[in-house]
């Protein structure tokens, strides 16, 4: 099973392929400086296979990479933050 996170600026949302088919997303908005993550769902043909944790990985490192900081309002991202401090330093006003 092959992972891929891409952002998807026209749908406001980050993805995940899993063997190149969408398996799920996080849809986000952008305010100054910050991306705010309001949901995340993933496909139920591919939950419990790691897809929910790669997608929230790979957004949180292309965030990182681009200097912006997150806000996560969707429950999930703000999960694996908190079971990742590894990402600590990139939730806004935290």
């Amino acid at each position: 099973m092959t992972f891929l996170v891409e952002d998807n600026p026209a749908r406001h949302r980050f993805e995940i392929l899993v063997d190149d088919g969408l398996a799920g997303f996080a849809s986000y908005r952008i305010t100054p400086g910050t991306v705010v993550v309001t949901h995340t769902e993933i496909d139920p043909a591919h939950r419990g296979q790691g897809a929910g944790d790669a997608l929230a990985h790979g957004l949180l490192t292309r965030i990182s990479e681009r200097g912006e900081l997150v806000v996560p309002q969707c429950p999930f991202i703000a999960a694996y933050i908190e079971r990742h401090p590894e990402f600590a330093a990139l939730v806004a006003g935290g």
